[in-house]
């Protein structure tokens, strides 16, 4: 184990974080679902991240991940070399600090942190917070999909959807899930997906940390997703399921993020449908 692990875990709590921010080569991000809730106040020296920019924009499906053009100005702006530990965090308890953990790992740089919690657990623990913006260090980093295979994409689904080897854990509610809510053109689920809502891995006792990971492996396994599995996970637009694509990845699951998810497949003719 390196000194960068043993310092940093790859679920770190707040008060651990706390005792190393000024660590060097350390690179806290914020990426809210509300940017309001940064300029109120944010981990001391973490730099804010906007979500959008962890999403292409780009029709037909705007949720897929950037080209790596995208990607090299975003993370040169944001100052990550490869000798950087990034902290990722949130407003929300961990859907985009998962996607952004995700971009992080399919660029081949695996040395990330999640703050458990997020914000949310940092305040719970009485540390301070800041309102003051910080401004990164830009760097040159050039972005390469080292890891493809941390993604899935519709034609494989499709393809595999017979295949018991791959398990599908959509992170989305009971009622997406069910087809009985949306704003899609067609409403369910992809045929043999299980579902555990992203939020069910959260303990809302204690300010949105995980659950206890080995509450999660059994409830996990029960449903088909294990160790053994091939995992696929997805959601509305691969926001939720950074979350459960990032639980998945710390528990070293072999799992894979379907970026186009619902908002690709419930909107297409030719993807089989169950409700």
């Amino acid at each position: 184990m390196s000194q960068d692990e043993a310092r940093f875990p790859r679920i770190i709590e707040p008060r651990a974080l706390s005792a190393h921010l000024e660590a060097p080569d350390l690179l806290i991000i914020d990426v809210p679902a509300n940017a309001q809730n940064y300029r109120d106040g944010h981990v001391p020296g973490a730099v804010f991240l906007d979500y959008r920019r962890l999403l292409s924009g780009q029709a037909p499906v705007a949720n897929d991940v950037p080209d790596e053009a995208a990607l090299s100005t975003l993370f040169s702006e944001l100052g990550l070399t490869p000798q950087t530990h990034v902290i990722v965090y949130d407003d929300e308890g961990g859907g985009w600090a998962g996607r952004l953990a995700w971009t992080l790992t399919l660029l081949g740089h695996d040395q990330w942190s999640y703050l458990n919690g997020g914000i949310h657990a940092w305040k719970g623990e009485d540390l301070p917070v800041t309102p003051e913006e910080t401004a990164p260090t830009p760097s040159r980093f050039e972005a390469r999909i080292e890891r493809p295979e941390l993604i899935i994409r519709r034609e494989e689904l499709i393809e595999r959807l017979e295949d018991p080897a791959l398990a599908i854990w959509d992170a989305r509610s009971p009622e997406e899930y069910d087809g009985v809510k949306g704003n899609n053109q067609r409403l369910g689920h992809i045929p043999g997906a299980v579902n555990l809502e992203w939020t069910d891995t959260m303990d809302k006792g204690r300010d949105l940390r995980l659950r206890d990971l080995s509450e999660l492996v059994g409830e996990l396994a029960a449903m088909g997703i294990d160790a053994q599995s091939e995992i696929a996970t997805h959601c509305q637009s691969h926001h939720r399921s950074g979350l459960t694509w990032m639980i998945g990845h710390a528990l070293g699951y072999h799992i894979r993020a379907y970026p186009g998810s619902w908002q690709e497949w419930g909107n297409r003719e030719d993807t089989p449908i169950e409700t």
